[in-house]
C-alpha cells in the first residue's frame, strides 16, 4: 500500500498538467483557424487595392502617352521643314535632311518614344527617325515594320490617336523585336477617303508599363483586354490565349464592368483576378495573381501557431512527466539502488563462481578441501565428488583476428557462447560453463538422464547443435572437442589437459570440427618417424627452382603427423623451419649474394590450420625463389662481361667469331648468341663488327695508314670486305671519310 499511494498522487498529477497543457494547445489551435480566416480576407482586399493602384497607373500612362502622342503629331504637321516631306511628292537632299534633324531632334527629346514614321503615299517612302534598327528614307517595299503598312491599308479600322499595342521588327540584329504602343495621326479629306499622309509615332510599351514591372508580387501577371476584345499580355503584348472557361468569366465579369476582383482558375492554378473598369480608351487591364502568393505570409504565421500549440503539448506533457517523477523520486531511487545491489551481487557471483570453477579444472586449488568445505554447493555448483562427468572444450575459430576486430565485444560474445552452450546440454544434464581466459570455453556436463549419455553420438550430436546455434546467432566459427565419461573429479586437471591437448588437432581437421579426446589419446602409444628422404626431395626442389613441386612436398611433410601425437606435428614444422633456413643460407653463400637474413617463421601455436601454416612456409619458398632468381640474373650478367673482354680483346684477330668464344667459353654457340642478345639487345657477330668500325675510324683519324694496312690490323679478312661494311654502316667509303676529316680538321 506504501508504494502504491505515490504512484496514485503521480498519476493524478500528471493527469492535472495534461489536462491543463491540453486546453491551451485546442485554444491556440481554434483561434489559429478563426484568425486564418480573416486574414486571407484582409490579403485579398489588400491585394486587390494594390492591384487597382498599380492598374490604373497604368492606364493614366498610356491616356497621358496618347495625349502627348496627338500633340507630337500636330507639331510634326505644323513643322514647315517636316511638312515638305510630308506634301511635297519629290523633296529635294536638303529639305529631307533638314526633315530628318529636326525628326532626330524630336526623337532625342523624348526617350519614351521608339521611333516616329512620316508616311507619304504620293512618293511611296517613309521616313524614319528610330534610337535602333531601320534609320533614314526607305521605300514600302524597303520597310522592315510590314505590320504598320496593313493599319494604314485599314486605317478605318482603327480610332484616330487610340494605341495600338503591337510588336514588330526594327531591323536592329540584336534587338530585332520591338513592343510599342504605335499612335498614328493621318490626313485622309478627300471624297475617295484615302491617305493623303500620315506621321506614325510608336511610345515604347516598356515605359509605359513601368508600374506593371514593379509589381508587389513577381508570380503576378497583368494583361491588357482592349477596345477591340483582345487579351494581350502586359509585357510582351502579344495575345495570350484563353480556355472556355477563361472566356466565359472574361465576358461575363470582367468586360465593361466596374473594378473589382474575384477568385478562378487561370491556366490551372487558383488565382486572385483583379480588374479595372474601362477608361478613356475603353481599355481594362487585369492583374492575376496566384492565391498561394497571397496566402504565403498568412500560412506562415499559421504554421507558426500551430507549432507553437504543438510544442506547448510536447511541453506540457513533458513538464507533466517531469513533476510526477519528482514527486516518485525517492521511491524511484530506492528501487534504483536495490536493483543495482541485485545487479552487483549477481555479478559478483558469476566472477566468484567462474574463478572458482577455472581453478578447479586447472588444479589451482585442491579439490578435495573444496568439496570438504561446501564451498562448491554455497557457490550453486552441484557436482558431487561421485558425479560422472564429461568435458566438452568449445573454441574460438580464427581467435587472433576476432580478438583484433571485436575487442570491446570479446567477453560479451564468450558470455553469449556459454548462454548458447549451457540453454542446449541443460535440457538433457546438468551444465557449468567455464570462460578459460583465452579463445576456449569449456563445458561440465553430469548427471545427465539420457540412456545414451556415454555414446560418443551423443556428445557430437550437443556439439553440433552448440555450432550450429553460434554460426546462426553469434556468426562464429567453433571447433569442438569432446571427452569420454570420467567418474571422478579428482583427475579433472588431467582430463581437461587430455581434452586440450586434442583440440590442437584442429590443425589438421580444420575449423569447425568435431574432436574426440579419447580418439587423440589413442595416438600417444604411436611412435613418429620423421620423413627424412621426403625432406631430401623437398630440399633438392627447392635449390632446383622447382616451387610447386616443392609445395607439393611440403603438404605432404605437415599431413603426416597427423595420426600422431601433436608433438610430432611441432618437431616436424621445427626441422622444416631449421631446414628452408639453411636452404636460403646455402643460396647467399654460394652465389656471394647480399641481403638480409631468411625471414623468422612464427612459432606453431599462432597457426590454427594447416593452410595457414602452408601460407607462412610459402613465403619462405617465395624468398627462395627470389634468390634463385638473383642468382640466375648474376650468372648470366658474368656472361656477358665475359664475351665483352674478349671481343675487347681479340678484335684484331682474324679467327674471333661467334665459334671461337664459344669454344673458349665451352658452351654452345647458339646458347651464348641467344642470352647474349636477350641481355644487350645485339648480337655477337655485331658487336665484334662494331669494335673493329670503330678502330678503324680511330686510325684513319689519326694515322696514315693505307686502308689495307688498316684492314689487316683491325681483324678484317680483306680490304674490300672492309670497304662494304664501312659504307653500309657510315654511308661513305674510308678514303672519302678520311678526306672529310681531314677537310673539317
Amino acid at each position: 500500500m506504501r508504494l502504491s499511494k505515490p504512484r496514485t498522487r503521480r498519476a493524478l498529477y500528471g493527469k492535472i498538467l495534461i489536462s491543463t497543457t491540453l486546453c491551451v494547445s485546442l485554444t491556440l489551435l481554434f483561434s489559429t483557424i478563426i484568425y486564418y480566416q480573416y486574414y486571407i480576407r484582409i490579403e485579398k482586399t489588400q491585394a486587390f487595392r494594390t492591384d487597382l493602384g498599380n492598374l490604373t497607373q497604368t492606364s493614366k500612362e498610356v491616356v497621358n502617352m496618347t495625349d502627348a502622342a496627338q500633340s507630337l503629331s500636330f507639331q510634326i504637321y505644323r513643322n514647315s521643314t517636316i511638312s515638305k516631306i510630308v506634301f511635297y511628292d519629290h523633296p529635294d537632299i536638303y529639305d529631307v535632311t533638314a526633315a530628318m534633324s529636326e525628326l532626330g531632334n524630336y526623337l532625342s527629346s523624348m526617350p519614351y518614344i521608339e521611333s516616329i514614321y512620316v508616311y507619304n503615299p504620293k512618293s511611296g517612302q517613309f521616313y524614319i527617325a528610330s534610337s535602333e534598327g531601320q534609320n533614314g528614307v526607305f521605300t514600302e517595299a524597303e520597310l522592315v515594320d510590314t505590320g504598320i503598312l496593313g493599319i494604314l491599308n485599314h486605317f478605318e479600322d482603327y480610332k484616330p490617336f487610340t494605341p495600338i499595342p503591337r510588336v514588330f521588327s526594327n531591323g536592329a540584329e540584336e534587338n530585332g523585336q520591338v513592343r510599342a504602343y504605335t499612335f498614328i495621326c493621318f490626313d485622309a479629306i478627300g471624297w475617295d477617303r484615302t491617305i493623303n499622309s500620315a506621321v506614325i509615332v510608336n511610345i515604347s510599351a516598356p515605359w509605359i508599363n513601368k508600374e506593371i514591372a514593379g509589381a508587389d508580387h513577381s508570380e503576378s501577371a497583368t494583361f491588357i483586354l482592349g477596345d477591340r476584345g483582345t487579351f494581350l499580355s502586359g509585357s510582351s503584348l502579344e495575345a495570350h490565349p484563353l480556355s472556355g472557361t477563361e472566356l466565359g468569366w472574361m465576358e461575363s465579369r470582367i468586360k465593361d464592368r466596374e473594378a473589382g476582383y474575384f477568385l478562378a482558375d487561370f491556366g490551372g492554378i487558383n488565382s486572385l483576378i483583379s480588374y479595372t473598369a474601362p477608361d478613356a480608351l475603353n481599355w481594362q487591364y487585369v492583374r492575376i495573381t496566384p492565391y498561394e502568393v497571397i496566402t504565403r505570409q498568412t500560412d506562415h504565421i499559421r504554421n507558426a501557431t500551430l507549432l507553437i500549440a504543438g510544442l506547448i503539448l510536447a511541453g506540457g506533457i513533458g513538464l507533466s512527466w517531469l513533476m510526477s517523477r519528482q514527486m516518485y523520486l525517492p521511491i524511484d531511487r530506492m528501487v534504483r539502488e536495490m536493483h543495482a545491489l541485485e545487479c552487483e551481487k549477481r555479478d559478483s557471483m558469476f566472477t566468484i563462481r567462474q574463478n572458482a570453477l577455472r581453478d578447479m579444472v586447472l588444479g589451482l586449488r585442491p579439490l578435495h578441501i573444496t568439496l570438504q568445505d561446501g564451498e562448491l554447493r554455497q557457490l550453486g555448483i552441484h557436482f558431487a565428488e561421485l558425479d560422472d562427468y564429461r568435458l566438452l572444450l568449445l573454441r574460438i575459430d580464427h581467435y587472433g583476428e576476432f580478438r583484433v576486430t571485436h575487442a570491446a565485444y570479446l567477453q560479451a560474445y564468450k558470455f553469449a557462447v556459454m548462454n548458447i552452450a549451457s540453454e542446449i546440454c541443460s535440457q538433457t544434464c546438468r551444465a557449468e560453463t567455464v570462460d578459460m581466459n583465452d579463445d576456449s570455453v569449456l563445458v561440465l556436463l553430469g548427471g545427465c538422464s539420457s540412456a545414451g549419455y556415454a555414446d560418443n553420438e551423443f556428445a557430437e550430436a550437443l556439439l553440433g547443435q552448440i555450432r550450429q546455434a553460434c554460426a546462426d546467432y553469434l556468426k562464429l566459427s567453433l571447433t569442438l572437442t569432446y571427452s569420454s565419461v570420467e567418474r571422478s573429479l579428482g583427475q579433472l586437471p588431467e582430463h581437461y589437459k587430455l581434452v586440450r591437448d586434442a583440440s590442437r588437432h584442429r590443425m589438421f581437421y580444420g575449423h569447425g570440427c568435431i574432436i574426440s579426446a579419447s580418439r587423440i589419446a589413442g595416438y600417444q602409444d604411436q611412435s613418429y618417424r620423421y620423413p627424412t628422404e621426403l625432406e631430401k626431395k623437398l630440399v633438392d626442389a627447392l635449390m632446383s627452382g622447382r616451387t610447386e613441386e616443392a609445395k607439393t612436398l611440403l603438404g605432404t611433410i605437415l599431413r603426416e603427423p597427423a595420426d600422431y601425437p601433436f608433438s610430432a606435428a611441432q618437431q616436424t614444422v621445427s626441422r622444416l623451419s631449421v631446414t628452408i633456413k639453411e636452404v636460403i643460407s646455402t643460396i647467399q653463400k654460394r652465389n656471394r649474394l647480399q641481403g638480409a637474413s631468411a625471414a623468422e617463421l612464427p612459432p606453431l601455436e599462432a597457426f590454427e590450420t594447416l593452410e595457414e601454416l602452408e601460407t607462412a612456409f610459402f613465403v619462405l619458398f617465395r624468398e627462395i625463389e627470389a634468390r634463385l632468381a638473383e642468382k640466375k640474373n648474376s650468372k648470366q650478367h658474368e656472361l656477358v662481361r665475359l664475351i665483352n673482354q674478349k671481343v675487347q680483346e681479340s678484335y684484331m684477330s682474324q679467327s674471333l667469331s661467334l665459334n671461337s668464344i664459344a669454344d673458349e667459353l665451352d658452351m654452345s654457340p647458339i646458347y651464348i648468341s641467344r642470352l647474349y642478345k636477350q641481355q644487350t639487345m645485339t648480337s655477337i657477330v655485331d658487336s665484334i663488327l662494331e669494335m673493329r668500325l670503330r678502330e678503324v675510324c680511330r686510325l684513319l683519324e689519326t694515322t696514315e695508314l693505307p686502308v689495307t694496312a688498316i684492314a689487316e690490323r683491325c681483324g678484317f679478312t680483306s680490304s674490300s670486305y672492309l670497304h662494304r661494311m664501312f659504307k653500309r654502316s657510315f654511308g661513305a667509303t674510308p678514303n672519302d671519310y678520311r678526306r672529310s676529316h681531314n677537310a673539317l680538321g
